[in-house]
């Protein structure tokens, strides 16, 4: 026979204490983790596949960690060729929690449930997830309801995705293993100038360094000395070099207690600050634009304020393979208004560092060397007899 009708667990005011129970016990218990929403950039619609992910965004919210005796999976393997890490961990949400902090509609996610694919970052562990299977039956319709998604994840391995998030945990896993291009640059310079003053005005100025990057001939100005008046001057530059190669002195003032420094104002087209995360471009004679985003960036050597950029998700607009060339403009394609000059390319590195590491975890390099012994005649076979 059917229930009796008189008798119901499907009570709304039941249901919803019992979620608001669930949602505290989360909030006590559990840990703030990092939801990454992926965004599939070009898919492959014959194989379902998308070797160029993007997650653009990370969404704060509270998880419990279901493992209690340390990550599940495979864990370590220690293999002939390495080691692989294979954690597992199962991950707790809120259904409302979910639907409020993540799904909002600034932040554009189109599913009102964690999908299969995207990443959850645990700043616990720095580690970061991917999303194997969610289970929204467990537990199993207690007072008739569903309140929370069990997240099956396992060991994220990256595989040179573009990450924007703004976590600095998250953003390192992309700056340390990530393939990358070092772009070296000459760096921008201001003229250098040795002034000499007799009976109280500017007599002659000499040019040690020309500087770089002049497009057109900047001001001057004459700072210190203690004038009763300023002097004056224009200048010269070599537009095929980017260089101040004079100075012209049209008043030589009056007064000048010593020689004044020389300023120069202008001229130079690059302004740029060049930041990390600021995409730059560089376009070839034969009009093929190659870009890549800036991950870190460096001093080309001491006392040389010359910059190396580290670039990350290179590719050309002819979808074909290109490095970056020496010669030319480095442009920062960031700005607003992108200007028309960039930095001049000095040298250019491939850096794989791909294979660096296996999924986030680092191991010492004493150890990986030491792992497999090339000393052997055949390394993979048994060992020999020493």
């Amino acid at each position: 026979m059917a229930r009796n009708l008189y008798f119901s667990e499907k009570i709304r005011s039941e249901m919803e204490l019992y979620e608001s129970l669930v949602i505290e016990a989360l909030k006590i218990y559990g840990q703030d983790l990092y939801y990454l929403p992926r965004e599939l950039v070009n898919e492959d619609m014959l194989l379902g596949d998308d070797v160029s992910s993007r997650f653009p965004s990370s969404h704060k919210i509270e998880m419990y960690i279901e493992n209690i005796e340390g990550f599940d999976g495979e864990g370590d393997l220690f293999t002939r060729f390495g080691v692989e890490i294979r954690d597992e961990v199962t991950l707790v949400v809120s259904k409302q929690r979910f639907k409020t902090q993540v799904m909002r509609t600034a932040n554009a996610i189109q599913s009102d449930r964690p999908l299969e694919g995207d990443l959850i970052y645990i700043p616990l562990t720095n580690k970061i997830f991917q999303i194997q299977h969610v289970e929204h039956e467990q537990p199993f319709y207690q007072i008739e309801n569903l309140p929370v998604y069990k997240m099956r994840c396992t060991l994220f391995e990256y595989n040179n995705e573009d990450f924007d998030t703004g976590i600095q945990g998250i953003q390192n896993v992309e700056k340390d293993y990530s393939y990358q291009y070092k772009v070296c640059t000459i760096a921008p310079k201001k003229p250098t100038t040795v002034v000499t003053i007799g009976e109280g005005s500017v007599l002659t100025t000499a040019i040690s360094n020309g500087g770089t990057y002049y497009t057109y001939p900047p001001a001057v100005n004459f700072i210190g000395g203690d004038p009763t008046d300023s002097a004056t001057a224009t200048t010269i530059i070599d537009p095929a070099t980017g260089a101040v190669t004079g100075v012209t002195i049209t008043s030589g003032g009056s007064g000048y207690q010593s020689a004044p420094i020389l300023q120069f104002v202008g001229g130079s087209s690059i302004d740029s600050s060049y930041q990390i995360g600021d995409t730059v471009r560089q376009t070839f004679s034969d009009g093929t634009i190659i870009t890549g985003e800036i991950v870190r960036y460096t001093l080309d050597s001491a006392g040389d304020p010359g910059r190396c950029f580290y670039l990350t998700h290179v590719g050309a607009n002819d979808g074909k393979h290109h490095t970056f060339l020496t010669g030319l403009d480095l442009i920062n394609i960031s700005e607003t208004p992108i200007s028309m000059n960039g930095l001049k390319v000095s040298s250019v590195t491939e850096l794989n560092n791909l294979s660096a590491t296996e999924q986030n975890d680092v191991f010492t390099t004493n150890y990986i060397d030491n792992f497999i012994d090339f000393s052997e005649d055949n390394p993979f076979g048994d060992p020999e007899n020493q």
